[in-house]
């Protein structure tokens, strides 16, 4: 199973990256392959691990915020592996480069 999943904390002040860092660390100690991007983590692996990690990553953030905003996008095609990056590298390999760009002055 490939999962895209945002774990968002809501109502509370201030910024909220030391929040998205502790579902972070799930993510990571897990030793699923992943992706971290900007707006949300790309996770694969066996069905039951992925909802387990995603799901713990949930429960950590509300408990540090009032409230959880999660989003899960969930493609699972049988005898599939390696998608994590075999889906970019595919687009890439037509395109005939590698696609990432930093934006000017990016934020650090």
């Amino acid at each position: 199973m490939l999962a895209s999943f945002s774990v968002v904390p809501m109502d509370v002040p201030g910024g909220v990256k030391a929040l998205v860092a502790e579902a972070l660390k799930i993510v990571d100690e897990s030793g699923l392959p992943y992706q971290l991007g900007a707006m949300q983590t790309s996770i694969e692996g066996d069905p039951d691990r992925v909802m387990d990690v995603i799901l713990r990553c949930h429960r950590r953030v509300l408990e540090l915020a009032p409230r959880v905003l999660t989003s899960i996008v969930i493609d699972e095609r049988r005898g599939a592996t390696g998608r994590l990056e075999g889906k970019v590298r595919d687009v890439e390999e037509i395109l005939g480069k590698p696609l990432r760009r930093s934006a000017p002055n990016a934020e650090k």
